[in-house]
């Protein structure tokens, strides 16, 4: 049993949504299950509360001042 979502969006992207369905030659409703389905399938990435600062955060990989970094990676060169 399918079940309808009314979801109010800009003109703008209207526009956008509609030229990306016409691309892809296929209808708005069609090219928006497929937007959800994929971003339901990728865990955690475009998700409320997914924050790419607080992840890189939580490796607590080794961290230093801007110019000790920088000199360390220069001599890593050499």
């Amino acid at each position: 049993m399918s079940h309808r979502l009314q979801v109010l969006i800009s003109p703008e992207l209207d526009a956008e949504l509609h030229k990306a369905a016409e691309r892809g030659r296929i209808s708005k409703g069609e090219w928006v299950r497929r937007a959800i389905n994929q971003a339901l399938q990728q865990p955690g990435k475009n998700r409320p509360g997914h924050d790419p600062v607080k992840r890189l955060a939580g490796l607590h990989a080794p961290t230093a001042g801007i110019d000790r970094m920088l000199s360390e990676i220069e001599a890593g060169r050499s």
